[in-house]
């Protein structure tokens, strides 16, 4: 062995592996030493922008005075600049879609009428600036809901046009709704739960509801949910962050039921939502069944009922059985005396047995129906 382990081959053997082991520590602190100046930069960089969303009503030709405040929670020195941005539509999670000033129409224009200043805003560490901002309303705006956005940027304007600069951007919501001959609507296009039967009492109730008005609106409601005895049971609300729902989108809202109570049979979900100007309001309401069958209880119930159905199979069986034992050892005439009589009271018993199944069964329908 000693020998062996002294042979030139494994010399090099374990002088290659010095080489591998030193160069996997000089990868690992590579990768290290720029993971942790990325994560670094990463944590000495951030804005606020509040508040996060500006919502008014206004008179065409009307002028808006408003204050938005960036903060600087990063910890070096930033400088921003001012964007205005028009929304072109919304996600699925309803997350608005932004379309850079005058480059895509839709609809909803907003960007022209605000006017920020077009200075560098630098900011200290930790420290924050307002930022006044002056909306104008058209004379000849189209009645119903404007929707833009403000962002604070860390690249200048003409560096985003080129394309020569990565940054990043914060922006707050600007929501203008103009009066007039507005349209305001609401329709539930679906009203569901993820399942159809429920083996514990944790149901998710899916409620989309499509705008097509023309102005921004905020659902909001109670889901009463019902046993199949028609008690309500509890009562939950739809929508309780009075989220919106843009002009001509449909918005998914989820909301979640659970109960620690003892739950079993049919159930009813009834969606009632309410939407409008104050004193305006409307209400759309939907209606969803769904199951609730705990195992715990459903599968001795099944027991029970299978055990029913054999024991009257075997019992008929033995029961004929019985009868024609009997009528072996004994005369044609008595055994057609006896083979009546021993048929009708079979036929009874059968028929008692199975109107007990029967009632059971019936019974079992009223509960779970």
């Amino acid at each position: 062995m000693i020998e062996f382990v002294r042979t030139p081959h494994i010399f090099m053997y374990l002088r290659a592996q010095g080489v591998v082991a030193s160069a996997i520590r000089l990868l690992v602190l590579f990768i290290l030493f720029f993971a942790t100046a990325y994560v670094a930069q990463a944590q000495s960089l951030g804005v606020q922008i509040l508040p996060a969303i500006i919502e008014e009503a206004s008179d065409p030709g009307a002028v808006l005075q408003q204050k938005f405040t960036i903060r600087n929670v990063s910890q070096t020195e930033q400088t921003f600049y001012l964007i205005r941005r028009d929304i072109a539509g919304v996600r699925d999670d309803a997350t608005p879609i932004f379309a850079e000033e005058g480059m895509e129409p839709t609809g909803f224009e907003l960007s022209s009428w605000i006017a920020v200043t077009e200075d560098p805003i630098t900011i200290a560490p930790g420290a924050s600036a307002d930022v006044p901002v002056t909306i104008t309303v058209p004379a000849n705006a189209t009645p119903g809901s404007h929707f833009g956005g403000v962002f604070a940027s860390v690249e200048p304007p003409r560096m985003r046009q080129t394309g020569a600069a990565v940054g990043y951007e914060v922006g707050s919501i600007v929501s203008i709704r103009v009066k007039g001959d507005v349209i305001e609507g609401a329709r539930i296009r679906s009203f569901s739960t993820n399942k159809l039967v429920y083996g514990s009492p944790e149901v998710t109730f899916t409620t989309r509801v499509e705008n097509p008005g023309s102005v921004l609106i905020r659902p909001r409601g109670p889901l009463e949910i019902f046993n199949m005895f028609g008690k309500r049971v509890d009562l939950k609300t739809v929508n309780d962050s009075k989220g919106g729902v843009f002009p001509g989108t449909t918005r998914s809202y989820e909301t979640l039921w659970k109960s620690d109570d003892l739950a079993i049979g049919r159930y009813q979900g009834i969606v009632s939502l309410i939407y409008g100007e104050e004193g305006r309001e409307t209400t759309v309401s939907a209606t969803v069944s769904f199951w609730v069958l705990p195992a715990n209880i459903i599968l001795p119930i099944v027991g029970i009922l299978a055990f029913i159905v054999v024991a009257v199979y075997f019992g008929v069986r033995l029961h004929i059985r019985r009868t024609l034992d009997q009528y072996q050892g004994r005369g044609v005439r008595t055994v057609y005396r006896r083979r009546d009589t021993g048929i009708t009271q079979l036929t009874m018993i059968a028929i008692g047995m199975l109107a007990a199944v029967t009632i059971f069964l019936i019974g079992l329908l009223i509960i779970f129906a």
